[in-house]
């Protein structure tokens, strides 16, 4: 039976969620417990001992569920992209074992690793590329200065720090 903390008269005992013998059973400190716990949820660490591998697998699930929500709503032409209904399996199958780095960052690392054929999404991701600065390790910035890309006949500038497309044909 896990020890009881005292409590105000009238009110239920309180029993802590983890015990001090808890952690000592599993080898270290709280903070290490929780670190691996973070890891395997969100990066695909093992599931560390003493701990529900369904209930995880389950919670895995729905981070990676959500974390893909963040994504469409940052990148929603990539998203669409996937097909009705398809984005969510698509990037979470890509986003499992990958740490999230913000929906900025894994919207544009997913379109590197899977160049978007469908047209709007390819449109968003030379935008994007247009107004930011990204090199695929360190956190994107804002470019500065007048720029220019050509893509699938249209001419996009960056001038005074707003994208502006021109068609070629």
């Amino acid at each position: 039976m896990a020890p009881q903390t005292p409590s105000l008269p009238g009110s239920a005992p309180h029993r802590p969620a983890v015990t001090t013998s808890a952690v000592a059973a599993g080898g270290g400190g709280l903070a290490r417990r929780q670190e691996e716990l973070v890891r395997a949820l969100v990066a695909g660490a093992a599931v560390p001992e003493g701990f529900d591998i369904g209930a995880l697998a389950a919670t895995r699930t729905a981070l990676l569920r959500k974390r893909a929500e963040e994504v469409a709503r940052t990148w929603p032409r990539l998203a669409a992209s996937a097909g009705p209904g398809q984005w969510a399996r698509t990037f979470s199958a890509w986003g499992a074992g990958r740490a999230p780095q913000g929906s900025l960052r894994d919207g544009w690392d997913y379109a590197r690793a899977h160049p978007p054929r469908d047209a709007a999404a390819a449109r968003e991701l030379a935008l994007r590329e247009l107004l930011w600065a990204y090199d695929g390790e360190t956190a994107p910035r804002p470019r500065h200065g007048p720029a220019a890309r050509l893509h699938h006949g249209e001419l996009h500038l960056r001038w005074r720090g707003r994208a502006h497309t021109l068609a070629l044909r």
